[in-house]
């Protein structure tokens, strides 16, 4: 739907400044997911570390015409063909806009909330109402004050339901999203631990969810849940309740039993017998954990509610997909690089994944293909549909495309891509000469299941060692979020991405990095700046080693050398001299406590000052300095005697000289232990990548080690296992063979029973030594089979408790795990 940008001012009560005549079909809260400048309305949000207004003159020469802000450009006279809605305040304004949208339409909306399960629900309600809806969902888990209303925006005049998530983390947040979704069908999936800590009670926590449903006509719960039954209860609900229950019998849906099973490919699933307002039914559910079940039930009552038939609801059980929620990239064949997105294709979900490769580096240097199956339920003409999908990709500079599928493959003269090939079959496809010829691509694999995609990303993905470190990319970004929390708003972040961002792979981790704008990223050494370089990463990078044979490297690829010693600073100085160099930007360390690299304080400063100010080949950008103990409440006047020479001698050096010089000190430790010592700048590390250095607990995992099982081998008692025989058996054992050793990081410190592993969740300990490219563990009271995973570490168990083991910090453990390792991305 398009909206006048006369309507909109009226709806959202905003004074117009400018004239143009224009239509609005697209929101835009980030700049950097601009593809239809034309029909975009940019919303100038501001927040507590950054303000959308900062973006408008650089939207503005990418085609943006309509702006709605809080407060005018200054120089408002340069925008003369533009227009700028202005409100109080920019946020409330597109929330306003979407409740005044969401009037439009007399359908049913489903609102989802709680604190689990809120996405899984609204992906699966998806999948069993499309076949005989059109239905229009949040994108993945858009369920924010700005999520909700972006998501909102999507219903058009082809939608014939609308399920929507809410998530709230404080009291007070929930009033706003209600009036946005303006829900008839009202879900609660669960009450958990997420955001407890600005809750006095979990009761509490669970009115504030329920203050979605206030004018729904139906709320859908779990009756087994004490809490959630006694808010509804003191709700004084008046619509209709339609509550799950396994002990109930006058909930609406009365589960009478479960049923583990296996399906005719062997394997697990279960079987759910129900009966719904008195009407006996059964579904085959794919799934056997407690979670899914228990979204299942929830989905089950909101689709037999809207009229699906128990026989669908059967059929369509059946076949639910597993909820991805995550984008990954993957190393591919012939230098590709696979995106893979294969649980839906709708039309927004093609939006945002191509707004994702659009963002990444090497998506702007190298070629972007997408491969893209038969879209179904859009309730559109094929042409429209297919239109609308080829005007996506033309806007993203989509240079290749491969559709598969009849019904895409009808419309082959609608998509407007030069290179395009169509194929019926995912298997023609992989005999082709195109599917040969793939190489040096960023490649966007989306389609459904029912296509065998999952097959086709198998066949573009890099055979390696079924050895893998999976890396949270999301993991990253909260873990930044979390230490910018405790940041003044005007102190800025440099992120530690040296060896190879502590293993977890430092260009993916770079790019993720600079997508959320931090200031700078640090490496040890050139070679490592380089990579990044090469890869795309345009931000600002300080070389905290570099060695005198690198300046040449430095200066070609932009990159701030850390300068400690007058030595280096000479030859640093005199290499770029030669070059014809001035005002290449360095960062002067000084040693306060460390006696590791730097100048003294106190006795180097007038000398350090005097030759820097002699010349202009380079200038300092920044000074800093290390705390030794800011993890340890042990260290504090130490670190307070640290801060102090440092102080005096930043003061003397920013003294003699005009321009601003950054000055930090605080490292991860630093950064939470030390709030007034932030200053300029502060330096995030280790606790970038999950582990509070403070005191060792895990923030939030990024990485991953896991493996499979190769062999399982019956070892009577008394036998050995291993090199030397050292794993003696006392009794007789199931030993299984990992393909891990100490070539792929895993210490050989840990075998013999010093360590161990997790297999299906429980503990697996080394048996004997461990072995260059092979480990064993004894698995004999452990279900298992061949083929299953394991995990070395990860979120199940810390890489804390090896390097506890190990009496090492997590920082050699994680830097230690091999090259050979497939490092797997997920956003």
């Amino acid at each position: 739907m398009r909206y006048s940008i006369e309507k909109i001012a009226t709806l959202i009560g905003a004074r117009r400044v400018g004239t143009r005549d224009a239509n609005v079909g697209w929101l835009l809260t980030d700049s950097r997911s601009l593809c239809f400048p034309e029909e975009t309305l940019f919303f100038a949000l501001r927040s507590e570390r950054n303000d959308g207004h900062r973006y408008i003159p650089e939207l503005y020469r990418r085609g943006v015409r309509n702006f709605v802000v809080d407060t005018l450009p200054a120089s408002i006279g340069d925008y003369g063909d533009a227009n700028f809605l202005k409100v109080a305040g920019t946020l409330e304004a597109l929330q306003r806009l979407a409740e005044r949208h969401r009037e439009e339409f007399d359908i049913p909306v489903v609102g989802i909330t709680g604190s689990n399960g809120k996405t899984m629900v609204k992906e699966w309600l998806y999948q069993l109402l499309s076949p005989q809806m059109v239905v229009t969902r949040s994108p993945r888990s858009y369920n924010s004050q700005i999520g909700v209303p972006l998501s909102v925006w999507l219903l058009n005049e082809h939608s014939q339901v609308g399920v929507f998530e809410a998530g709230i983390s404080e009291p007070g947040e929930m009033a706003a999203l209600r009036d946005i979704i303006q829900p008839t069908i009202g879900v609660i999936t669960s009450l958990g631990d997420a955001h407890q800590e600005h809750f006095r009670s979990m009761e509490e926590k669970c009115r504030e969810k329920m203050g979605l449903f206030h004018d729904t006509q139906v709320i859908v719960y779990d009756a087994d849940d004490d809490v959630m039954s006694r808010c509804v209860r003191q709700l004084n609900y008046h619509g209709q309740k339609v509550a799950w229950s396994k002990d109930n019998p006058r909930a609406a849906m009365l589960i009478t039993s479960t049923e583990i099973t296996t399906d005719a490919h062997g394997s697990a699933m279960t079987v759910v017998t129900y009966s719904f307002h008195g009407n006996q039914g059964v579904y085959h559910l794919p799934f056997i954990d407690e979670a899914s079940l228990a979204c299942s039930y929830a989905c089950a009552c909101v689709a037999l509610h809207l009229g699906i038939t128990p026989e669908a609801l059967n059929e369509r059980m059946s076949t639910l997909d597993p909820v991805a929620m995550r984008l990954e990239v993957k190393e591919g064949q012939r230098g590709c690089t696979i995106i893979n997105d294969t649980y839906n294709s709708d039309v927004n979900s093609i939006d945002i994944a191509l707004d994702f490769m659009n963002r990444r580096p090497d998506s702007m240097q190298g070629r972007r293909t997408v491969i893209l199956s038969d879209i179904f339920q859009s309730g559109v003409t094929p042409q429209q549909l297919y239109s609308e999908v080829s005007a996506l990709m033309v806007k993203r500079g989509i240079t290749k495309f491969i559709g598969i599928g009849a019904a895409i493959s009808e419309q082959r003269d609608t998509i407007d891509v030069d290179e395009k090939y169509f194929f019926d079959t995912v298997e023609q496809f992989v005999q082709s000469q195109a599917f040969a010829t793939l190489h040096d691509e960023v490649i966007l694999v989306k389609g459904s299941r029912v296509f065998g995609f999952d097959r086709l990303t198998e066949q573009l993905e890099k055979k390696v060692h079924e050895t893998i470190l999976e890396v949270d990319l999301n993991a990253v970004v909260d873990n930044l979020n979390h230490y910018r929390s405790f940041l003044h708003a005007d102190t800025k972040i440099v992120c530690m991405v040296k060896a190879d961002a502590y293993g977890a792979g430092a260009v993916e981790v770079a790019k993720t990095l600079q997508d959320h704008c931090v200031d700078y990223l640090a490496v040890a050494v050139a070679d490592e700046g380089v990579i990044l370089r090469k890869a795309g990463i345009t931000s600002n990078i300080i070389v905290m080693n570099p060695e005198m044979t690198s300046f040449k490297t430095l200066f070609d690829y932009d990159l701030e050398p850390e300068v400690y010693c007058f030595r280096l600073m000479d030859a640093l100085i005199k290499a770029a001299e030669k070059e014809g160099i001035t005002g290449f930007p360095v960062h002067v360390k000084l040693d306060t406590g460390m006696h590791r690299l730097g100048f003294n304080p106190v006795d180097d400063m007038d000398e350090v000052i005097a030759r820097l100010k002699r010349q202009t080949a380079i200038i300092p950008r920044s000074v800093f300095s290390h705390f030794v103990g800011s993890d340890s409440d042990d260290f504090d006047a130490f670190s307070a005697h640290q801060y102090e020479l440092f102080m005096a001698a930043s003061e003397r050096l920013q003294s003699a000289y005009d321009h601003k010089i950054l000055r930090h000190i605080c490292n991860s430790a630093g950064i939470e232990h030390f709030p007034e010592r932030q200053l300029d700048m502060c330096r995030l590390g280790l606790g970038l990548y999950g582990i509070d250095s403070r005191d060792n607990h895990i923030l939030n995992t990024v990485s991953t080690l896991k493996t499979t099982i190769l062999q399982l081998r019956h070892v009577p008692a008394n036998e050995t296992v291993g090199y030397s025989r050292k794993g003696v058996l006392h009794r007789d054992s199931i030993i299984a063979a990992i393909p891990i050793g100490y070539a792929d990081g895993l210490n050989r410190h840990l075998g013999r029973g010093a360590a161990y592993c997790l297999v299906n969740g429980q503990k697996a300990p080394y048996v004997g030594n461990i072995c260059m490219d092979v480990a064993m563990i004894d698995v004999t009271d452990i279900p298992c089979h061949e083929g299953d995973q394991v995990e070395i570490f990860g979120k199940n168990l810390p890489v804390t408790v090896l390097s506890d083991i190990l009496d090492t910090i997590p920082y050699e453990v994680l830097t230690g795990i091999s090259g050979r390792v497939k490092r797997v991305y997920f956003q």
